[in-house]
C-alpha cells in the first residue's frame, strides 16, 4: 500500500493557502542556485501555478508537494521532474524552508516517502538527482537513501562570479 504519510511528515498536494509559502521560497535569491532560477516570480504568475496544479504528474510531467509536519506546520516542498513515462524515470529535489526545520530528519523521510511513491505506484525504473558538490547536506541526504554519485559535471553552475561542479546521483528501483 502507497501512502504519504510517515511518522512525523506527511506530504500533500499543493492548495491555493500555500501562496504566500510558494512566494517566500520561489523570490529567496539564496535558493536560486537551487532550482537554477534567475528572476523573480509575481504573486499572480504563482497563484496561477497553484490552480494549474491539479493536472496529473502524467500531464503535466511534475510534481510537487507540500511537506508537513502533524501540527499543520508546511515545512517545505518535493518535486518530481522531468517526468519520462516512456523510459520511467523522473528527478527529484527538495527543500525544507526555514534553517530551523533542517536537520530534523522532515527532509529524510520526506525523500523515503516520495522514493517509495515513485517507485511503487508511479512504476518508475529509476529516479536522479542533480546536487552541487558542495551541497553537503543534500548529497548526504539522498546517499543515505540509496542514490549513487554516478558523474561530476564540471563547471555546470555558474552563480555569477564562479564556476562550480554539479553531481548527478541516481537511485535504480530494485523491487
Amino acid at each position: 500500500m502507497v501512502t504519504l504519510k510517515g511518522e512525523h511528515i506527511y506530504l500533500r498536494a499543493l492548495e491555493p493557502k500555500d501562496l504566500d509559502f510558494l512566494y517566500a521560497i520561489e523570490n529567496d535569491t539564496s535558493l536560486w542556485e537551487l532550482s537554477n532560477t534567475q528572476t523573480p516570480y509575481s504573486k499572480l504568475v504563482l497563484r496561477k501555478y497553484l490552480k494549474n496544479a491539479e493536472q496529473d504528474i502524467f500531464e503535466a510531467k511534475q510534481l510537487r508537494l507540500a511537506i508537513c509536519n502533524y501540527e499543520q506546520k508546511l515545512l517545505g516542498l518535493i518535486d518530481v521532474f522531468d517526468f519520462d513515462i516512456k523510459n520511467r524515470k523522473a528527478g527529484i529535489g527538495i527543500i525544507i524552508k526555514d534553517e530551523s526545520d533542517r536537520f530534523k530528519g522532515y527532509g529524510k523521510e520526506a525523500l523515503t516517502i516520495l522514493v517509495n511513491y515513485c517507485f511503487k505506484f508511479l512504476h518508475l525504473h529509476q529516479l536522479y538527482a542533480n546536487i552541487s558538490e558542495d551541497n553537503l547536506a543534500s548529497l548526504n541526504l539522498f546517499e543515505s537513501n540509496g542514490f549513487e554519485k554516478i558523474g561530476l559535471k564540471k563547471d555546470w553552475c555558474f552563480d555569477g562570479q564562479q564556476y562550480s561542479n554539479e553531481f548527478i546521483l541516481q537511485r535504480i528501483n530494485k523491487y
